[in-house]
Protein backbone atom coordinates (compact mmCIF):
# COMPACT_ATOMS: atom_id res chain seq x y z
CA UNK A 1 0.00 0.00 0.00
CA UNK A 2 1.12 3.59 -0.51
CA UNK A 3 0.60 6.57 1.77
CA UNK A 4 0.83 10.30 1.30
CA UNK A 5 1.75 11.74 4.39
CA UNK A 6 2.65 15.39 6.30
CA UNK A 7 5.11 15.67 8.98
CA UNK A 8 6.98 18.04 11.22
CA UNK A 9 10.66 17.73 11.92
CA UNK A 10 11.86 18.42 15.90
CA UNK A 11 13.28 21.68 13.79
CA UNK A 12 9.56 22.98 12.89
CA UNK A 13 10.11 21.72 9.15
CA UNK A 14 7.28 20.62 7.25
CA UNK A 15 7.85 17.37 4.84
CA UNK A 16 5.77 15.72 2.38
CA UNK A 17 6.64 12.16 1.74
CA UNK A 18 5.07 8.83 0.04
CA UNK A 19 5.55 5.65 2.23
CA UNK A 20 4.68 1.86 0.92
CA UNK A 21 4.26 -0.35 3.39
CA UNK A 22 1.94 -2.94 4.64
CA UNK A 23 -0.60 -0.60 7.12
CA UNK A 24 -0.19 2.76 8.51
CA UNK A 25 1.23 1.65 12.05
CA UNK A 26 4.52 1.11 10.15
CA UNK A 27 4.40 4.46 8.53
CA UNK A 28 3.82 5.92 12.11
CA UNK A 29 6.59 4.01 13.36
CA UNK A 30 9.14 4.83 11.21
CA UNK A 31 8.23 8.75 11.72
CA UNK A 32 8.34 8.36 15.21
CA UNK A 33 11.66 6.60 15.11
CA UNK A 34 12.89 9.95 13.26
CA UNK A 35 11.43 11.95 15.86
CA UNK A 36 8.98 13.41 13.17
CA UNK A 37 5.11 14.70 14.32
CA UNK A 38 2.39 13.44 12.28
CA UNK A 39 -0.22 15.74 10.47
CA UNK A 40 -1.98 14.02 7.96
CA UNK A 41 -1.98 10.47 6.45
CA UNK A 42 -3.75 9.23 3.30
CA UNK A 43 -4.12 6.40 0.72
CA UNK A 44 -2.50 7.28 -2.30
CA UNK A 45 -5.24 4.21 -4.27
CA UNK A 46 -4.68 6.31 -7.51
CA UNK A 47 -1.10 5.10 -7.78
CA UNK A 48 -1.38 1.79 -6.32
CA UNK A 49 -3.97 0.78 -9.21
CA UNK A 50 -1.36 2.27 -11.64
CA UNK A 51 1.25 0.42 -10.11
CA UNK A 52 -0.72 -3.25 -9.34
CA UNK A 53 -1.19 -3.40 -12.74
CA UNK A 54 2.50 -3.42 -13.87
CA UNK A 55 4.21 -5.13 -10.89
CA UNK A 56 6.09 -7.87 -10.71
CA UNK A 57 6.36 -10.51 -7.46
CA UNK A 58 9.60 -10.15 -5.68
CA UNK A 59 10.35 -13.96 -5.25
CA UNK A 60 12.59 -15.66 -2.40
CA UNK A 61 14.81 -16.83 -5.03
CA UNK A 62 15.27 -13.20 -6.18
CA UNK A 63 15.94 -11.61 -2.59
CA UNK A 64 18.54 -14.53 -1.95
CA UNK A 65 20.37 -13.35 -4.71
CA UNK A 66 20.20 -9.59 -4.11
CA UNK A 67 21.73 -10.59 0.02
CA UNK A 68 24.58 -13.05 -1.86
CA UNK A 69 25.58 -10.55 -4.01
CA UNK A 70 25.47 -8.28 -1.50
CA UNK A 71 27.35 -9.90 1.04
CA UNK A 72 30.34 -10.81 -1.31
CA UNK A 73 31.23 -7.33 -2.60
CA UNK A 74 30.76 -5.79 1.00
CA UNK A 75 33.37 -8.39 2.30
CA UNK A 76 35.51 -7.33 -1.04
CA UNK A 77 36.20 -4.13 0.41
CA UNK A 78 32.83 -2.22 -1.36
CA UNK A 79 30.82 0.86 -0.01
CA UNK A 80 27.25 0.36 0.41
CA UNK A 81 26.85 3.37 -2.07
CA UNK A 82 28.82 0.67 -4.72
CA UNK A 83 26.39 -2.32 -4.55
CA UNK A 84 23.66 -0.68 -4.94
CA UNK A 85 24.57 0.73 -7.83
CA UNK A 86 25.65 -2.39 -9.15
CA UNK A 87 22.97 -4.37 -8.15
CA UNK A 88 20.38 -2.30 -9.79
CA UNK A 89 21.87 -2.91 -12.76
CA UNK A 90 22.09 -6.20 -12.73
CA UNK A 91 18.67 -7.10 -11.16
CA UNK A 92 16.15 -7.80 -13.67
CA UNK A 93 12.99 -7.99 -12.01
CA UNK A 94 11.55 -4.32 -12.75
CA UNK A 95 9.55 -4.06 -9.20
CA UNK A 96 12.84 -5.08 -7.84
CA UNK A 97 14.66 -3.11 -9.64
CA UNK A 98 12.88 0.03 -8.47
CA UNK A 99 13.19 -0.15 -5.30
CA UNK A 100 16.99 -0.93 -5.21
CA UNK A 101 17.28 2.11 -7.23
CA UNK A 102 15.42 4.06 -4.90
CA UNK A 103 16.86 2.91 -1.80
CA UNK A 104 20.29 3.95 -4.00
CA UNK A 105 19.08 7.58 -3.84
CA UNK A 106 18.05 7.61 0.07
CA UNK A 107 21.25 6.34 1.24
CA UNK A 108 23.54 8.95 -1.53
CA UNK A 109 21.01 11.20 0.45
CA UNK A 110 22.28 10.50 3.50
CA UNK A 111 19.68 7.41 5.02
CA UNK A 112 20.87 4.47 6.50
CA UNK A 113 20.19 1.74 4.13
CA UNK A 114 17.66 0.00 6.79
CA UNK A 115 16.02 3.27 6.62
CA UNK A 116 15.96 3.41 2.94
CA UNK A 117 14.66 -0.27 2.63
CA UNK A 118 11.48 0.68 5.37
CA UNK A 119 10.05 2.67 2.66
CA UNK A 120 9.68 -0.02 0.09
CA UNK A 121 7.78 -2.67 2.96
CA UNK A 122 5.92 -4.50 -0.19
CA UNK A 123 9.68 -5.89 -1.77
CA UNK A 124 12.09 -5.84 1.46
CA UNK A 125 10.84 -7.94 4.10
CA UNK A 126 10.34 -6.78 7.89
CA UNK A 127 13.10 -9.70 8.53
CA UNK A 128 15.72 -8.49 6.20
CA UNK A 129 15.15 -4.58 7.45
CA UNK A 130 15.24 -5.61 10.81
CA UNK A 131 18.77 -7.47 10.12
CA UNK A 132 20.07 -4.78 8.26
CA UNK A 133 18.85 -2.33 10.83
CA UNK A 134 20.93 -4.64 13.59
CA UNK A 135 24.16 -5.23 11.05
CA UNK A 136 24.82 -1.50 11.09
CA UNK A 137 24.50 -0.97 14.52
CA UNK A 138 27.14 -3.98 15.06
CA UNK A 139 29.07 -3.45 11.98
CA UNK A 140 28.81 -6.50 10.91
CA UNK A 141 26.45 -6.19 7.76
CA UNK A 142 28.12 -8.15 5.47
CA UNK A 143 27.37 -11.59 8.36
CA UNK A 144 24.07 -10.72 8.33
CA UNK A 145 23.50 -10.45 4.82
CA UNK A 146 25.32 -13.77 4.52
CA UNK A 147 22.79 -15.06 6.94
CA UNK A 148 19.84 -13.62 4.98
CA UNK A 149 20.99 -14.82 1.87
CA UNK A 150 21.12 -18.75 3.50
CA UNK A 151 17.74 -18.00 5.01
CA UNK A 152 15.67 -16.87 2.14
CA UNK A 153 17.12 -19.76 -0.18
CA UNK A 154 15.71 -22.34 2.42
CA UNK A 155 12.39 -20.19 1.94
CA UNK A 156 12.92 -20.71 -1.56
CA UNK A 157 13.41 -24.54 -1.43
CA UNK A 158 10.19 -24.90 0.98
CA UNK A 159 8.19 -22.87 -1.28
CA UNK A 160 9.36 -24.82 -4.24
CA UNK A 161 8.02 -28.14 -2.35
CA UNK A 162 5.25 -26.96 -1.75
CA UNK A 163 4.11 -25.52 -5.20
CA UNK A 164 5.78 -28.94 -6.83
CA UNK A 165 3.49 -31.00 -4.54
CA UNK A 166 0.31 -29.34 -5.59
CA UNK A 167 1.33 -30.20 -9.55
CA UNK A 168 0.28 -33.46 -10.02
CA UNK A 169 -3.54 -32.82 -7.82
CA UNK A 170 -3.90 -29.99 -9.74
CA UNK A 171 -3.55 -31.31 -13.21
CA UNK A 172 -5.67 -34.24 -12.24
CA UNK A 173 -8.65 -31.50 -11.19
CA UNK A 174 -7.83 -30.05 -14.59
CA UNK A 175 -8.27 -33.19 -16.68
CA UNK A 176 -11.14 -34.07 -14.89
CA UNK A 177 -13.01 -31.10 -15.31
CA UNK A 178 -12.21 -30.66 -19.00
CA UNK A 179 -13.57 -34.49 -19.32
CA UNK A 180 -16.59 -33.91 -17.92
CA UNK A 181 -17.20 -30.66 -20.26
CA UNK A 182 -15.74 -32.75 -23.16
CA UNK A 183 -18.36 -35.28 -22.67
CA UNK A 184 -21.29 -33.50 -22.34
CA UNK A 185 -20.57 -31.11 -25.31
CA UNK A 186 -19.41 -33.82 -27.45
CA UNK A 187 -20.12 -37.17 -26.92
CA UNK A 188 -23.63 -37.04 -24.62
CA UNK A 189 -25.02 -35.32 -28.10
CA UNK A 190 -24.76 -38.23 -30.09
CA UNK A 191 -26.83 -40.32 -27.43
CA UNK A 192 -29.49 -37.58 -27.62
CA UNK A 193 -30.81 -38.46 -30.53
CA UNK A 194 -30.98 -41.96 -30.82
CA UNK A 195 -32.37 -41.81 -26.80
CA UNK A 196 -35.52 -39.45 -28.30
CA UNK A 197 -36.14 -42.04 -31.28
CA UNK A 198 -36.13 -44.98 -28.98
CA UNK A 199 -39.51 -43.58 -27.59
CA UNK A 200 -39.38 -45.15 -24.01
CA UNK A 201 -39.17 -43.16 -20.87
CA UNK A 202 -35.33 -42.40 -20.19
CA UNK A 203 -34.00 -42.54 -16.68
CA UNK A 204 -33.67 -39.80 -14.38
CA UNK A 205 -30.17 -39.73 -14.29
CA UNK A 206 -29.92 -39.58 -17.69
CA UNK A 207 -32.45 -37.01 -18.34
CA UNK A 208 -30.72 -34.84 -15.78
CA UNK A 209 -27.67 -35.46 -17.96
CA UNK A 210 -29.47 -34.37 -21.26
CA UNK A 211 -30.74 -31.43 -19.52
CA UNK A 212 -27.11 -30.46 -18.16
CA UNK A 213 -25.30 -31.15 -21.67
CA UNK A 214 -28.05 -28.62 -23.64
CA UNK A 215 -27.68 -26.03 -20.80
CA UNK A 216 -23.81 -26.10 -21.44
CA UNK A 217 -24.18 -26.13 -25.07
CA UNK A 218 -26.53 -22.86 -25.12
CA UNK A 219 -25.47 -21.11 -22.03
CA UNK A 220 -22.01 -21.86 -22.11
CA UNK A 221 -21.31 -18.48 -21.73
CA UNK A 222 -23.17 -18.00 -18.48
CA UNK A 223 -21.36 -20.95 -16.70
CA UNK A 224 -17.95 -19.03 -17.86
CA UNK A 225 -19.09 -15.82 -16.27
CA UNK A 226 -20.29 -17.18 -12.91
CA UNK A 227 -17.15 -19.28 -12.64
CA UNK A 228 -15.17 -16.28 -12.93
CA UNK A 229 -17.54 -14.40 -10.88
CA UNK A 230 -16.77 -16.85 -7.81
CA UNK A 231 -13.29 -17.10 -8.20
CA UNK A 232 -13.17 -13.47 -8.08
CA UNK A 233 -15.01 -13.51 -4.97
CA UNK A 234 -13.35 -15.76 -3.16
CA UNK A 235 -9.71 -14.09 -4.16
CA UNK A 236 -10.76 -10.47 -2.84
CA UNK A 237 -12.44 -12.65 0.54
CA UNK A 238 -8.71 -13.86 0.60
CA UNK A 239 -7.41 -10.58 0.38
CA UNK A 240 -9.70 -9.15 3.30
CA UNK A 241 -8.23 -9.59 7.05
CA UNK A 242 -11.61 -11.73 7.80
CA UNK A 243 -11.23 -14.12 4.89
CA UNK A 244 -7.76 -14.28 4.96
CA UNK A 245 -8.76 -15.57 8.70
CA UNK A 246 -10.99 -17.75 7.58
CA UNK A 247 -9.13 -19.40 5.28
CA UNK A 248 -6.34 -19.70 7.53
CA UNK A 249 -8.37 -20.87 10.02
CA UNK A 250 -9.10 -24.21 7.97
CA UNK A 251 -5.84 -24.55 7.37
CA UNK A 252 -4.99 -25.41 10.90
CA UNK A 253 -8.76 -27.38 11.21
CA UNK A 254 -8.61 -29.93 8.04
CA UNK A 255 -7.61 -32.91 8.83
CA UNK A 256 -5.58 -33.08 5.75
CA UNK A 257 -3.58 -30.03 5.14
CA UNK A 258 -3.39 -29.56 9.26
CA UNK A 259 -0.03 -31.32 9.93
CA UNK A 260 1.76 -29.60 6.65
CA UNK A 261 0.04 -26.42 7.88
CA UNK A 262 2.09 -26.49 11.15
CA UNK A 263 5.28 -27.96 9.63
CA UNK A 264 5.32 -25.21 7.68
CA UNK A 265 4.53 -22.69 10.21
CA UNK A 266 7.11 -24.30 12.73
CA UNK A 267 9.80 -24.38 10.37
CA UNK A 268 9.35 -21.22 9.95
CA UNK A 269 8.65 -19.44 13.35
CA UNK A 270 12.15 -21.11 14.59
CA UNK A 271 14.48 -20.47 11.41
CA UNK A 272 13.44 -16.71 11.75
CA UNK A 273 13.74 -16.55 15.88
CA UNK A 274 16.91 -18.07 15.55
CA UNK A 275 18.38 -15.67 12.71
CA UNK A 276 17.11 -12.73 14.43
CA UNK A 277 18.13 -13.64 17.96
CA UNK A 278 21.85 -14.70 16.79
CA UNK A 279 22.33 -11.22 15.11
CA UNK A 280 21.87 -9.36 18.43
CA UNK A 281 18.40 -8.19 17.65
CA UNK A 282 16.10 -8.21 21.08
CA UNK A 283 13.61 -11.08 22.15
CA UNK A 284 10.64 -8.77 22.06
CA UNK A 285 11.27 -7.28 18.21
CA UNK A 286 12.22 -10.79 17.00
CA UNK A 287 9.07 -11.97 18.01
CA UNK A 288 7.26 -8.93 16.09
CA UNK A 289 8.91 -9.64 12.95
CA UNK A 290 8.71 -13.68 13.21
CA UNK A 291 4.99 -13.35 14.40
CA UNK A 292 4.57 -11.72 10.39
CA UNK A 293 6.65 -13.95 8.26
CA UNK A 294 4.69 -17.31 9.99
CA UNK A 295 2.28 -16.50 6.81
CA UNK A 296 -0.65 -17.44 9.17
CA UNK A 297 -3.65 -14.83 10.38
CA UNK A 298 -4.60 -16.83 13.37
CA UNK A 299 -0.91 -17.94 14.56
CA UNK A 300 0.03 -14.38 14.46
CA UNK A 301 -2.38 -13.23 16.80
CA UNK A 302 -1.14 -15.73 19.08
CA UNK A 303 2.31 -14.88 19.02
CA UNK A 304 1.05 -11.21 18.91
CA UNK A 305 -0.76 -11.93 22.36
CA UNK A 306 2.27 -14.35 23.71
CA UNK A 307 4.44 -11.33 22.94
CA UNK A 308 2.36 -9.37 25.55
CA UNK A 309 3.41 -12.47 27.95
CA UNK A 310 6.68 -12.52 27.35
CA UNK A 311 6.87 -8.43 28.45
CA UNK A 312 5.37 -9.73 31.72
CA UNK A 313 8.28 -11.96 32.73
CA UNK A 314 6.99 -15.19 31.17
CA UNK A 315 9.30 -17.66 29.78
CA UNK A 316 9.52 -18.04 26.07
CA UNK A 317 9.40 -21.85 26.29
CA UNK A 318 5.90 -21.08 28.22
CA UNK A 319 4.82 -18.74 26.13
CA UNK A 320 5.22 -20.82 22.75
CA UNK A 321 3.67 -23.80 24.94
CA UNK A 322 0.65 -21.46 25.49
CA UNK A 323 0.21 -21.19 21.92
CA UNK A 324 -1.07 -24.12 21.51
CA UNK A 325 0.35 -24.06 17.80
CA UNK A 326 3.68 -25.83 17.49
CA UNK A 327 4.56 -29.06 17.98
CA UNK A 328 5.99 -29.95 21.85
CA UNK A 329 9.26 -30.67 20.49
CA UNK A 330 9.07 -26.95 20.33
CA UNK A 331 8.90 -25.35 23.72
CA UNK A 332 11.01 -28.55 25.01
CA UNK A 333 14.04 -27.32 22.70
CA UNK A 334 13.51 -23.75 23.82
CA UNK A 335 13.32 -24.27 27.28
CA UNK A 336 16.62 -26.25 27.28
CA UNK A 337 17.98 -23.53 24.87
CA UNK A 338 16.95 -20.91 27.84
CA UNK A 339 18.92 -23.34 30.80
CA UNK A 340 21.85 -23.63 28.81
CA UNK A 341 22.35 -19.63 27.13
CA UNK A 342 22.04 -21.32 23.87
CA UNK A 343 18.36 -20.27 22.31
CA UNK A 344 19.45 -19.15 18.88
CA UNK A 345 21.06 -22.25 18.78
CA UNK A 346 18.89 -24.85 19.91
CA UNK A 347 15.98 -22.95 17.58
CA UNK A 348 18.88 -23.35 14.29
CA UNK A 349 18.81 -27.20 15.49
CA UNK A 350 15.28 -27.43 15.92
CA UNK A 351 14.50 -25.51 12.28
CA UNK A 352 16.74 -28.03 10.74
CA UNK A 353 14.82 -30.74 12.05
CA UNK A 354 11.69 -29.17 10.91
CA UNK A 355 12.75 -28.31 7.06
CA UNK A 356 12.90 -32.25 6.67
CA UNK A 357 9.62 -32.63 8.50
CA UNK A 358 8.18 -30.85 6.05
CA UNK A 359 9.73 -32.56 3.11
CA UNK A 360 8.21 -35.86 5.13
CA UNK A 361 4.72 -33.90 5.59
CA UNK A 362 4.39 -32.72 1.87
CA UNK A 363 5.38 -35.89 0.56
CA UNK A 364 2.08 -37.67 2.71
CA UNK A 365 -0.24 -35.12 1.71
CA UNK A 366 0.80 -35.66 -1.45
CA UNK A 367 0.40 -39.57 -1.04
CA UNK A 368 -3.11 -38.45 0.22
CA UNK A 369 -4.41 -36.57 -2.00
CA UNK A 370 -3.66 -38.41 -5.58
CA UNK A 371 -5.72 -41.60 -4.76
CA UNK A 372 -8.42 -39.17 -2.91
CA UNK A 373 -8.28 -37.03 -6.88
CA UNK A 374 -8.11 -40.65 -9.11
CA UNK A 375 -11.26 -42.11 -7.17
CA UNK A 376 -13.23 -38.27 -7.86
CA UNK A 377 -12.26 -38.79 -10.92
CA UNK A 378 -13.73 -42.36 -11.45
CA UNK A 379 -16.34 -41.94 -9.86
CA UNK A 380 -17.57 -38.70 -12.12
CA UNK A 381 -16.74 -39.87 -15.00
CA UNK A 382 -18.23 -43.49 -14.09
CA UNK A 383 -21.56 -41.96 -13.37
CA UNK A 384 -21.78 -39.86 -16.32
CA UNK A 385 -20.58 -42.93 -18.50
CA UNK A 386 -23.53 -45.48 -16.79
CA UNK A 387 -26.04 -42.28 -17.09
CA UNK A 388 -25.53 -42.86 -20.79
CA UNK A 389 -25.69 -46.73 -21.25
CA UNK A 390 -29.01 -46.60 -18.38
CA UNK A 391 -31.23 -46.10 -21.33
CA UNK A 392 -29.63 -48.73 -23.40
CA UNK A 393 -29.96 -51.35 -20.86
CA UNK A 394 -33.86 -50.60 -20.39
CA UNK A 395 -34.18 -51.03 -24.15
CA UNK A 396 -32.54 -54.02 -24.46
CA UNK A 397 -34.69 -55.70 -21.13
CA UNK A 398 -37.48 -54.67 -23.00
CA UNK A 399 -36.87 -56.22 -26.49
CA UNK A 400 -36.25 -58.99 -24.43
Amino acid sequence: MRYKYKSISADGRETDGLYVGDNESGLISMLKEKKELVISIERDVQSEAQIEIFKKKVKKKDLSLFCRQFYTMISAGLGIVPCLEILVAQTENKTFKNAIADTYEDVQKGLTLSESMRKHTNVFPTILISMVEAGEVSGNLDTIMLRMAEHFEKENKIENKVKSSMVYPAVLGIATIAVVIFMLIFVMPTFIGMFEGSGTALPAPTQMLINLSNSLQKYWYIYIAVTAAIVILISTYKKTEEGKRFFDSMKLKLPIVKGTTTMLATSRFTRTLSTLMSSGIPLIQSMEVVSRVVNNAVIEERLLTGIDSIRKGITLSRTVKDVRIFPPMVDSMIRIGEESGSLDDMLYKTADFYDEEVETSMQKLTAMIEPIMIIVMALIIGTIVIAMYLPMLSMSSTVQ
